[in-house]
């Protein structure tokens, strides 16, 4: 039985990165919303208690049953957590008179506090809160402060319990990193066992027990996230998976053919479908950027009904849906804010009458890219970049037609190439380029033009959660300009994109 650490989410948009620390010392662990807590088993060997956007004084303030684990489990409280427990357990918590954010250091650290071994005196954390803790329980102790926090850190005594303030997640908390570890190896005792190996071979015998001998239909992209997907998949079911790569019209170009060609050597049950028609047609006369999600992924929904009655029997959709996904296309009460719609989430019409299986829904991007090396997927399909499922449909800002996707297909591949041939492409997390819907008046030869302008965008990342434009040469960007205006016909002026995310977004739409 895999050990694990559960992760209550009280809505912190910072969640996901508390687990990805985690796993990152190669311990499981599984995140659930704080009013859906799962029944325990024997495997469950601490919990984790995230921060929210929620104030504890606030008459709908999430709720914890901490009496019923306290004696059970070990328990690290961050933030909101750390607030929550201290508040309705014989504490205070106010109003901050300013809000605490930022970087702080610990200038009293407790000696011999399990929690903070090998955590120097100084070190520097990163506080994000407008509420503070402002007196403590008789059972509960200060292990840490800063000069502005006195309750920086405490632990319920006689008891795993600790609370702390700042985000041991982030990369500002310097000794954040061992800090969990201190918690989840000496307190939790967890074995740092889980690795990309060990996800494979159970990620296939659970596949193998949830699907039996049921056929399953996967749509592939060439992209990372279905490659990996359909290989586990494949692993688990063999011949009962049929995947489908669907030409929507609104791909890379040449990218129908490529990526069919790259599945040969594999193994895997491809068949590909033109239906860039279908897509181009319900999109006609669509700007808004949620209404072209929705009528691609309708139409997406449309070919894959089509192409699953044409196979007998079959059961399952497989879907290479990874967290990202999920976060930005989720919400419950407590979970983080919907940004946009997905794809590949939120179900399906009931007359498609196909469950849903997501083998990697639990996994950031680059964990699916660890698992796929340990799967021995080329590398070629690996280091694809992140590209949107609706496509180039959401890179052309405004109506999208056939003309417009022809243009900004040409545009790219110069701009992929060139990244390539200057060695940049595996050094950028994602790039693309957009097609604005504005007109520039430039002059070509003796004569004016008025033109469409397009815009590179490049951006540095681990997860897609967070992102920073790419600073790219001015030599290699001057090079990819010239050659965009001097060899496709419609665009007369590049621009380049210089926002990171937060506030923007990667996409554009």
């Amino acid at each position: 039985m895999q050990e694990k650490i559960i992760i209550l989410d009280f809505g912190s948009q910072f969640t996901q990165l508390i687990a990805r620390r985690v796993r990152e010392l190669n311990i499981y662990c599984e995140i659930h919303p704080f009013n859906h807590v799962p029944e325990f088993d024997g495997s469950v060997k601490g919990i984790i208690l995230s921060g929210s956007p929620y104030s504890v004084r606030q008459d709908d303030a999430p709720h914890f049953d901490y009496k019923r684990y306290k004696d059970q489990y070990p328990i690290l409280a961050v933030c909101y957590g750390a607030q929550y427990l201290a508040h309705f357990h014989g504490g205070e918590v106010q109003a901050s008179s300013t809000r605490e954010y930022g970087r702080a250091n610990l200038q009293y650290i407790k000696p011999f506090n399990p929690l903070f071994k090998n955590v120097p005196a100084n070190s520097q954390v990163w506080m994000s809160h407008a509420d503070t803790i402002v007196s403590i329980a008789d059972d509960f102790e200060v292990i840490a402060s800063t000069d502005t926090v006195r309750v920086a850190a405490y632990q319920v005594t006689g008891t795993k319990t600790y609370g702390i303030q700042f985000h041991p997640e982030v990369t500002h908390s310097t000794d954040g990193k061992q800090l969990l570890q201190n918690f989840l190896v000496d307190i939790c005792h967890c074995v740092q066992d889980w690795t990309p190996d060990s996800f494979v071979e159970t990620t296939i015998a659970e596949l193998k027990a949830q699907l039996g001998d049921d056929k399953v239909v996967l749509g592939l992209s060439g992209g990372v996230d279905s490659s990996v997907a359909a290989v586990l998949l494949h692993h688990a079911i063999g011949k009962n998976l049929h995947c489908i790569f669907v030409d929507n019209g609104l791909l890379r170009k040449d990218e129908f053919q490529s990526v069919l060609d790259s599945y040969k050597h594999m193994g895997i049950n491809v068949k590909g479908v033109d239906a860039k028609q279908r897509f181009y047609d319900a999109l006609a006369g669509l700007s808004d950027p949620e209404k072209k999600r929705k009528a691609i992924g309708r139409v997406f929904i449309d070919v894959f009904d089509d192409e699953a009655h044409r196979i007998t029997d079959v059961k399952w959709l497989g879907q290479g849906t990874i967290y990202p996904d999920v976060i930005e296309s989720v919400s419950v009460k407590g979970p983080s804010a919907t940004i946009k719609s997905h794809h590949n989430v939120g179900g399906l019409p009931d007359f498609m009458k196909l469950k849903v299986v997501e083998p990697l829904k639990t996994l950031f991007k680059d964990e699916v890219r660890k698992v796929g090396r340990s799967l021995k997927i080329d590398q070629n399909i690996l280091g694809r970049h992140p590209f949107p499922g609706p496509g180039l449909a959401i890179r052309i800002l405004g109506e999208v037609t056939p003309e417009k996707v022809a243009i900004l297909q040409e545009a790219d591949a110069i701009y992929i190439n060139n990244l390539k041939s200057a060695g940049l492409y595996d050094k950028v997390w994602q790039a693309g380029t957009i097609f604005l819907p504005v007109q520039s008046v430039g002059v070509m030869g003796d004569e004016r033009t008025y033109e469409n302008v397009v815009c590179l965008r490049a951006v540095e990342s681990l997860d897609g959660m967070t992102a920073d434009w790419c600073h790219l040469p001015y030599d290699v960007l001057a090079k990819i300009s010239n050659e965009i205006i001097n060899n496709v016909k419609g665009i007369n002026r590049v621009v380049y994109d210089i926002s990171s995310k937060p506030p923007a977004t990667i996409e554009w739409e």
